[in-house]
């Protein structure tokens, strides 16, 4: 067993009770802890934002939303337990209030509890100020009176539905509360089997290679999935990381702003340098003059014309420039006025026909 894991699963027995049984020597464990500063990174999850947590490749934070309820839960904490296996736990104020036993028994074996509000309304994306002020002060407080003497829960929060608004958005960034999102859900709250739970959130997580699982503790089919699931992750070399929140005991962990990001930014490109102006000038002295061809004008498309015959005169009416600017540069070049003509309204190069009197006839034809 890594020695990472013997650490976490010591704490684990420790922080529970000399009853409990010692870690199994093929326990999936948990592989480090990361400590997030919510000042800096006040919304993770690229479900919905830029950022999510600094985790390598192969790394999962598991979260479970809407408990405590059990039985569900406390089979989930039961896996987890085995597994030696931490995770975040975002709770619902009501549900708190109604379970506190369940609250604190997920502090004591050391997961971290975030909350969800009070009553995980599916309208975040909709209130004012004021009714989000209510909803996550009355669940924070609800998890608190249920911690008792442990205090507040860690200063995460998860929207309901993430239905996310900017009322919502200001509201908990100005009370210093890091919005979690998440990276892939696996759609335990559509009622799907637990073989289906299990399905979906390796699929989403072999894609991404790395981030947060969004899973729901109060699912039966989670908690019937979470053992299958968790032997699987540590068959397919994937390891659980622990997240919590910094405090000025616990500084947060030295991180590469990189990251944070599920795919690393791409490197900056330089402007090019500016050119010495001295070398423009000599290089420009040696260009060719423009020549009227350059203008699309007759000249490379056929030989040469010196003067223009009357009676092709009218077959020249389309240009891909402006009829005045047409008329200047072949004035300029052939020294010779140029009668104007009407510009057909789709512009096209004219080019010369063969015969005089089949130009005459396109040209006598009535113009769109």
């Amino acid at each position: 067993m890594r020695p990472e894991v013997v650490f976490v699963c010591a704490a684990l027995i420790l922080g529970t009770g000399a009853a409990e049984a010692a870690c199994r020597p093929d326990a999936l464990g948990t592989s480090r802890t990361i400590v997030v500063d919510p000042a800096a990174h006040a919304r993770i999850g690229t479900m919905q934002y830029a950022e999510t947590l600094p985790l390598a490749d192969k790394e999962v934070v598991l979260t479970f939303d809407d408990g405590p309820l059990p039985p569900h839960t406390t089979r989930v904490l039961d896996t987890l337990r085995a597994e030696c296996v931490k995770a975040t736990f975002f709770l619902v104020g009501r549900m708190a209030h109604s379970f506190p036993d369940l609250v604190r028994r997920i502090h004591a074996e050391g997961h971290t509890i975030g909350s969800h509000s009070q009553n995980h309304p599916l309208a975040f994306h909709k209130m004012d100020a004021t009714g989000v002020q209510q909803e996550v002060e009355t669940g924070i407080a609800a998890i608190t009176a249920a911690l008792g003497d442990s205090g507040p829960p860690a200063p995460f929060f998860r929207i309901p539905g993430l239905l996310r608004g900017e009322a919502a958005e200001t509201y908990l960034a100005d009370r210093h509360l890091m919005v979690w999102s998440a990276d892939f859900p696996a759609d335990d709250w559509t009622r799907i089997s637990a073989d289906e739970v299990m399905r979906r959130a390796l699929e989403r997580l072999e894609r991404k290679g790395k981030g947060v699982l969004l899973l729901h503790d109060i699912q039966s089919s989670t908690a019937a999935a979470l053992p299958e699931l968790l032997r699987e992750l540590k068959r397919r070399g994937y390891r659980v990381v622990h997240v919590e929140p910094a405090k000025p005991d616990n500084p947060p962990t030295p991180t590469d702003p990189d990251a944070w990001r599920l795919r690393p930014s791409a490197p900056a490109i330089a402007w090019p340098r500016v050119p010495n102006p001295a070398l423009i000038r000599t290089a420009r002295a040696d260009l060719p003059v423009p020549s009227p061809q350059s203008f699309g004008l007759f000249y490379p498309y056929g030989p040469k014309i010196d003067a223009l015959p009357a009676d092709l005169e009218a077959d020249f009416t389309a240009f891909y420039i402006p009829t005045e600017v047409a008329a200047t540069v072949f004035e300029a070049w052939h020294a010779t006025p140029l009668r104007t003509v009407e510009t057909h309204a789709r512009t096209r190069h004219a080019r010369p026909r063969p015969a005089a009197a089949r130009v005459q006839a396109a040209a006598a034809q009535p113009r769109p």
